[in-house]
């Protein structure tokens, strides 16, 4: 039987209602059908019960600490009108800010790690990530107003972005050579950061070393909306990517005779990536290695990337996240930014993926 035969009678199967494999479901939803497996259901379940578990631990740690009970109470419209204050306007913003981050971060990650089949790819090292931060960066040393850095550093992204496509094209995108150009746009903007803060004024150099620490510090509602709206449009559309994206790893000459466009469906993908790193970047600033880490370590907990792992993905970079800014808060003697965390813990991880892959330039 040919491959294309076996695949055709798989779904066949799942159409009938038969499971092509122990542990995978179909489940329909009128003319929309889609696959689950068991495990990656319950590992999204457990990670997604752990997100609320510390979300809600993280909303009772602060200089005015508060009791479960009053979190609750708070959460359901009751509670006294400090607790309000603390909670609504200054603790719960910041949980949901740096879920979402962590979360858009982490699924750009796994995006750019599967175009290109590289596990040390992510937006932060190939250069798009230093395009908002550059353009971030210029906003604030030109003394603009302050509300429109997160516009500005969006911008920065997909210009950044742009610019890496253009200078790879070269009748269709080559994934080794995306890394490589990549990583000398970044190096240049990365230059290009430096001079601007070296030539800026000492206040607003220091107002834009903040900004490029990563940090979800001052959170707020229109953050949250922000993120929330994007992450409502961006995270399906990524899901549903993925069954392409693993069609686009069996390579460009598979994936044609399969009927795929590859090039519209790369560029698909990498403005999916892009989107959900500039977005990110542009609320919270440049959070190093969490688009790097967290698809590594969904993988090894469900195995290759799907719909579901992707999901899991997000949830995971979201925990990181959340877990770095705790760490940075209120474990140490000073206050870091999550930034800070998740580098510390960050470059070792990058050279022991350094060391197991064994790189080939």
């Amino acid at each position: 039987m040919s491959p294309k035969e076996q695949a055709a009678k798989q779904v066949t199967q799942a159409t009938a209602g038969q499971p092509a494999a122990p542990g995978l479901r179909v489940v329909r939803a009128g003319p929309v059908s889609f696959r689950m497996r068991r495990r990656v259901t319950g590992l999204v379940l457990g990670a997604l019960a752990l997100a609320l578990a510390m979300g809600a631990w993280s909303l009772t740690l602060g200089s005015y600490p508060l009791s479960l009970p009053e979190v609750y109470q708070v959460l359901t419209g009751a509670g006294s009108g400090a607790a309000r204050f603390i909670i609504l306007d200054l603790r719960l913003p910041r949980v949901l800010v740096a879920l979402a981050v962590g979360a858009m971060l982490a699924m750009a990650g796994a995006i750019f790690q599967g175009i290109v089949r590289n596990p040390l790819v992510a937006p932060d090292i190939i250069g798009v990530n230093s395009g908002a931060a550059v353009a971030a960066v210029l906003w604030i040393v030109m003394k603009r107003p302050a509300g429109y850095v997160p516009a500005a550093a969006f911008a920065g992204a997909l210009l950044a972005a742009a610019v890496i496509y253009a200078l790879t094209w070269r009748g269709r995108i080559s994934g080794s050579r995306l890394i490589l150009v990549g990583i000398g746009v970044n190096a240049v903007l990365t230059a290009a950061t430096t001079f601007l803060l070296t030539r800026a004024e000492i206040h607003d150099a220091s107002r834009a070393m903040l900004w490029m620490t990563g940090s979800v510090y001052a959170s707020d509602w229109s953050d949250v909306r922000v993120l929330a709206a994007s992450l409502a449009v961006l995270a399906p559309v990524g899901a549903v990517l993925m069954w392409s994206l693993k069609v686009l790893q069996l390579g460009d000459v598979t994936a044609q005779s399969l009927g795929m466009r590859v090039e519209r469906t790369r560029l698909a993908l990498i403005v999916a990536g892009c989107a959900l790193s500039g977005i990110a970047v542009s609320i919270a600033g440049p959070i190093g290695f969490v688009a790097l880490m967290s698809p590594h370590f969904a993988r090894m907990l469900a195995g290759p990337m799907s719909g579901g792992v992707f999901v899991l993905t997000g949830l995971v970079g979201g925990l990181l996240v959340l877990g770095s800014d705790l760490i940075g808060q209120h474990a140490l003697g000073v206050s870091m930014p999550a930034g800070v965390i998740t580098s510390a813990l960050g470059a070792p991880y990058f050279l022991y993926l350094l060391y197991r892959t064994q790189v080939r330039v």
